[in-house]
C-alpha cells in the first residue's frame, strides 16, 4: 500500500515491548512491521532502555521482515560508543540497502543511569548527545580516516567499513523539550519530538523547530463518541497501582516533559476536547491520547499539522486494527488541514 496521501507528513508506529517472558517476541516484531507497512507508515519507533531487547536485533529483524520500512532507533549514548553506532548503521546499509532513522535521547531516568554508573546532569547529558551525534556523522560522512578530541569521545585515524552511501545516511530525531534539549536538536539539525499539548496549551506559542517538528500520541476513534470512549476505558481502566506506579516513574526522572504531563489533569483540554491523559497517569502510556469520533479527532490532528507538525509517532497499537484505523484517521485529516491542501497544490 502506498504511503498516507501527502509525503510531507510521516507516520511512525512503535514496535512494542516484549511479554515477561519474551515469548514469540520475534513473531510480534515482524507483524507489527508488517502491519506498519502495510497501512502506509513512514517508519517505526524502536525503544532501547535497560530492560528491553537489543534495539538494532529489533531494527534488523524489521529490515528482515518489510521492503521499506524505517526503524527508528532510540539511541542513547550510555549503551554504546559512536563507532559500534557507525558500523551497525554501515553494516545494515551494506547488507539490506536500508538506511535507518535514529531518535536521539540523552536518558532520564535516573534509576537506569545509576545502575550503569552514569552520573552526568541533565544539561550536560544533552551536550554529551550532541558530540556523540556528531561523531556519528563524521564517522559515517567522511572520505577518510577521522581523528576527533572531544570532551567525552577521542579517536585517532578511524574509518568505519563498509562506507556508508550518501542516501542511507540517518535522519535524526530528538526527545526533549527542555531548553538543553531544543538546543542540542537545532545543533544538530534533528526533528523536535514533543508530547503535544492540549488545546490552547504551549504548543501554540512555541517557535516552530528549524529542522521540522514532530509529536508523540495515540489516537482511539470511532464513529461516535460513546464507541471510541467504550474502546478507551476498556483499553486503559483506571487503576490505583498504576497511579502510583506514575508516581514512582516521575520521582525516578528529572525528564522536564515527564514533570509537565505528570501535572497535568485528566481532560485538560475541556469536556469537548478529545485531549485525555488517562493512560498516562495510570502509567498505561507516555504520551496523550486523542478520543472521541472521527471528524472530532481528524479535527484536532488537522490542528497539529497546520500549526506545523509533519511527524507523527503513534503509542504502540494494542489491536491490529489499530493500523488502518490511523491511516484512515490521517486520510480525513489532511483532508481537514488548509496546509495540507496547499502543500498539494
Amino acid at each position: 500500500m502506498a504511503e498516507v496521501p501527502n509525503d510531507d507528513v510521516r507516520i511512525f508506529a512503535t514496535i512494542p515491548a516484549p511479554a515477561n517472558d519474551g515469548g514469540g517476541y520475534r513473531d510480534q516484531v515482524r507483524r507489527a512491521s508488517h502491519l506498519s507497512e502495510a497501512a502506509g507508515f513512514h517508519g517505526a519507533l524502536i525503544y532501547s532502555d535497560n530492560r528491553t531487547v537489543d534495539p538494532w536485533a529489533v531494527a534488523q529483524e524489521l529490515i528482515s521482515a518489510t521492503d521499506r520500512l524505517s526503524p527508528l532507533v532510540a539511541l542513547q549514548p550510555t549503551y554504546m560508543h559512536p563507532f559500534a553506532v557507525a558500523k551497525k548503521i554501515a553494516s545494515l546499509g551494506l547488507l539490506y540497502g536500508r538506511g535507518v532513522c535514529l531518535n536521539l535521547v540523552a536518558g532520564g531516568n535516573r534509576g537506569d543511569l545509576a545502575a550503569l554508573d552514569d552520573v552526568v546532569e541533565h544539561d550536560a547529558r544533552y551536550r554529551r548527545l550532541t558530540e556523540y551525534t556528531r561523531l556519528i556523522e563524521m564517522l559515517l560522512n567522511a572520505d577518510h580516516p577521522v581523528t576527533f578530541d572531544g570532551e567525552h569521545y577521542r579517536v585517532r585515524a578511524l574509518t568505519v567499513f563498509p562506507a556508508l552511501p550518501r542516501h542511507l545516511r540517518p535522519e535524526l530525531f530528538i526527545s526533549g523539550s527542555s531548553v538543553a534539549g531544543r538546543h542540542a536538536g537545532e545543533q544538530l539539525g534533528a526533528v523536535a519530538v514533543r508530547y503535544p499539548e492540549p488545546p490552547g496549551g504551549d504548543d501554540a506559542g512555541q517557535e516552530p523547530s528549524p529542522h521540522g517538528h514532530g509529536v508523540r500520541l495515540g489516537i482511539i476513534a470511532r464513529d461516535c463518541d460513546e464507541q471510541a470512549w467504550a474502546v478507551a476505558n476498556e483499553r486503559f481502566p483506571a487503576s490505583r497501582a498504576g497511579q502510583m506506579r506514575q508516581r514512582m516513574a516521575r520521582q525516578a526522572s528529572d525528564s522536564q516533559w515527564l514533570s509537565r504531563l505528570s501535572a497535568a489533569e485528566e481532560f485538560p483540554g475541556g469536556a469537548d476536547s478529545p485531549y485525555w491523559m488517562g493512560p498516562f497517569r495510570n502509567y498505561a502510556s507516555f504520551c496523550p491520547y486523542l478520543v472521541g469520533n472521527r471528524e472530532k479527532v481528524a479535527a484536532e490532528v488537522a490542528r497539529y499539522i497546520d500549526a506545523g507538525c509533519r511527524t507523527f509517532i503513534m503509542d504502540t497499537a494494542r489491536d491490529e486494527s489499530d493500523y488502518h484505523e490511523t491511516r484512515a484517521l490521517f486520510e480525513l485529516a489532511l483532508s481537514r488541514s488548509v496546509a495540507a491542501r496547499e502543500d498539494l497544490h
